[in-house]
């Protein structure tokens, strides 16, 4: 098994522009290059997926195996997966229409997938709160009006939405991260914004899913690893101006902003300051008497 894997060759493949990559072996696909379409077996049926990049260490790939490529996918097949497309609006808007004529209240309907060959027919739907809905009317509306098709409801979360709506960024990008690039999406809590030094106001952190920004993570190590060099604030310090308290921190500068009694502020490198509380346990120390001389001063060896 592990020779065959080695001799593989393994591609990675998207089902949507920005949807999460997957795997596969291509070794039986001759000149399989990235952009192609091809058949692939999933637990949801065969799929249409775009090869995005070819695979060139394959030690991840060595135990267990990889499902293989079915086939390239037909000229024909492409052009049919097209003309299901274009019919996915259509199928939405009679779905949400269908939705309000069974009062239903609470759902969002965010979009309709055909699969490749129309077999199969997906609404994404979200719902506000905690509450669970109860769609098993609406899919049987659903199956007497696509009765080629098999139809599935599948529940997804806010973030979701908001990459399917696509649209314009909050920070005033033209495309929103989720829409544009995100393939997946990562935990993001309030204390990343609270390390940066960004703003607590929800309408300032906070995205078009109601979630707090994914923006919030590109950076958070960063920040997490330059302030692990400077003193919190509210920290008393030593600078060349006298002792302070450290009132701001800028950690990707490497500076701190101290206020002194007299209410000014000055802003100091990482190298120009040190810590009080170290200065007095030194000073402290030093002060000690020996061992040799129990009423010393501590600088026996001095000249």
């Amino acid at each position: 098994m592990t020779n065959k894997m080695v001799a593989s060759k393994v591609v990675a493949i998207r089902f949507q522009p920005t949807g999460k990559v997957y795997h596969f072996d291509a070794s039986e696909v001759a000149d399989v290059k990235i952009g192609d379409y091809v058949l692939v077996s999933t637990s949801r049926g065969n799929e249409l997926g775009q090869v995005v990049s070819l695979i060139t260490d394959r030690s991840d790939f060595l135990e267990g195996g990889i499902k293989a490529i079915e086939r390239l996918a037909t000229p024909q097949e492409l052009v049919v997966r097209r003309i299901w497309q274009e019919r996915e609006l259509e199928v939405l808007i009679d779905c949400r229409a269908q939705a309000s004529k069974l009062g239903l209240r609470g759902v969002k309907f965010a979009k309709a997938e055909f699969s490749y060959d129309g077999s199969r027919l997906t609404f994404l739907y979200s719902v506000e709160g905690d509450e669970s809905v109860d769609l098993k009317e609406l899919r049987m509306q659903m199956r007497k009006v696509y009765r080629k098709s098999k139809i599935e409801m599948r529940q997804v979360g806010p973030r979701d939405v908001a990459k399917l709506y696509r649209g314009m960024g909050a920070c005033g990008l033209e495309e929103r991260c989720c829409s544009k690039f995100l393939t997946e999406f990562s935990p993001v809590s309030i204390r990343m914004a609270k390390a940066q030094g960004v703003s607590l106001n929800p309408q300032e952190i906070t995205g078009l899913c109601g979630r707090l920004r994914c923006c919030l993570l590109y950076e958070y190590e960063e920040y997490v690893e330059a302030r692990k060099r400077l003193p919190k604030r509210n920290k008393q310090v030593v600078t060349p101006k006298g002792k302070g308290k450290v009132v701001d921190v800028l950690p990707l500068k490497q500076v701190v902003i101290v206020q002194f009694d007299d209410e000014r502020k000055i802003e100091f490198s990482r190298d120009e300051i040190q810590p009080y509380e170290e200065l007095q346990a030194f000073q402290k120390k030093v002060n000690q008497p020996c061992n040799q001389h129990g009423n010393g001063n501590g600088n026996c060896g001095s000249a």
